[in-house]
């Protein structure tokens, strides 16, 4: 029985997801994370995720005959490729899975390989303002080391920037990153939003879903909501942003594993990209796609992926899927999502997964960094789920703090 290893935060969303995978392919797997998982059934090795030498250092001695590690979230990134370096296994080089976790580095590599991007500047919290009018606004504000749109403030005149940039820094040290950090500002573009997810196999960059983002993520906030696939972006801008990506995969010299990439097209049909991840789509959203005639887990086909077994199926399951995050739009304790079940009870609504806990506090964007729950959908195209999801946003009431906290979208 091979045994895989896990990296992943014990706050991840997608521990169970990944050690079900394991169990599918009759693995024996081992979580490394900062916290015991709830579920049964696995090695389990302590590792402090803020030290990641000292996290691949423990994982290679404790599981000497792992024939796989692999990162389940954001966290596990640096950690899986130093570890599976260290135990001779295939893997993403240390800096380039380092710079996939920065945003700073992420943008020089890109820029170095001429890749198309937005024009960033990057300095400490006081100098982004100036950075910003240098730039022309509107412009992004970013911490460097975060990820799922926290911290991400859009500013479209210097009163704004000034503000956008205390707010982000003050997130960022709040949250434990280095004040030393400074923050980017990106020229922000306007058009559509895409995600690619892909697998790289032997430096080759597989599409595993091209998925359309169908709310206008616009600011000065970005909560991701609706997500669907297959895109319906025209077949020649597809292509374009595939290119795009295997292109950001190659300049970071990524190698192997699961790539996760956001892609901004503007008017003309032309990508830049946003960021590429050395990980899956985060939250729960991998579990609105399936793939081959067994409808295998996105888990599942990345698994497969860091065994190297051949003949991997990578093809669609369902004609058409999407999910909707349930974005938490005012901060406060939560009560209650009501309507729930009359969601369920719409062909073609899948499931719906709450991962916000009632009677606890929940915190709005730009400080958050999760979600209130999940709702899946398929269907026969991807207008039909887009459809279903926008159906079932209407359907949910969210009760924050006793009051309505009104529309998901």
């Amino acid at each position: 029985m091979k045994t895989v290893v896990i990296v992943a935060s014990c706050e991840s969303y997608r521990i169970q997801d990944f050690l079900e995978a394991a169990e599918v392919l009759r693995c024996h797997a081992v979580l490394a994370s900062d916290g015991e998982s709830p579920a049964a059934g696995h090695g389990f090795v302590a590792v402090d995720l803020a030290d990641p030498a000292g996290a691949a250092h423990t994982i290679a001695r404790a599981v000497p005959g792992a024939a796989a590690v692999v990162p389940a979230d954001d966290s596990g990134v640096v950690i899986a490729a130093q570890a599976a370096e260290s135990l001779g296994l295939p893997h993403n080089p240390v800096a380039a899975a380092a710079a996939t976790r920065d945003k700073l580095q992420m943008r020089d590599a890109l820029s170095s390989g001429g890749v198309a991007q937005p024009d960033y500047r990057w300095g400490p919290a006081d100098k982004i303002p100036a950075l910003a009018e240098e730039l022309g606004f509107p412009v992004v504000i970013k911490p460097r080391r975060m990820s799922a749109s926290r911290g991400v403030i859009r500013a479209n005149s210097p009163p704004e920037a000034i503000a956008a940039a205390d707010q982000t820094h003050q997130i960022a040290v709040r949250t434990g990153h280095d004040p030393e950090d400074g923050l980017v500002v990106e020229k922000y573009l306007p058009g559509a939003e895409i995600a690619i997810e892909g697998l790289l196999v032997a430096g080759e960059l597989q599409v595993l879903a091209v998925i359309d983002k169908p709310v206008p993520l616009e600011g000065p906030y970005f909560a991701e909501t609706i997500f669907v696939t297959p895109s319906r972006m025209p077949v020649d801008v597809i292509a374009r942003a595939t290119a795009l990506v295997a292109a950001g995969c190659d300049a970071l010299e990524l190698e192997t594993g699961p790539v996760h990439a956001e892609i901004r097209i503007d008017e003309a049909g032309e990508p830049r990209i946003i960021e590429v991840a050395a990980r899956t789509i985060g939250g729960l959203c991998g579990r609105s796609l399936a793939f081959g005639l067994l409808g295998e887990t996105l888990e599942t086909v990345v698994l497969r992926g860091a065994l190297a077994e051949p003949n991997l199926d990578m093809s669609p399951a369902r004609p058409a899927s999407g999910v909707m995050m349930l974005p938490v739009e005012d901060g406060g304790v939560l009560d209650d999502i009501e309507g729930i079940d009359d969601v369920l009870a719409i062909p073609g609504i899948m499931a719906i997964d709450i991962t916000a806990t009632k009677g606890k506090r929940v915190e709005a964007l730009p400080a958050a960094d999760r979600y209130l729950g999940f709702v899946f959908a398929a269907g026969e195209d991807a207008a039909t789920v887009e459809g279903l999801l926008r159906r079932a946003a209407t359907e949910l009431t969210v009760v924050i703090d006793g009051e309505d906290v009104g529309p998901l979208l």
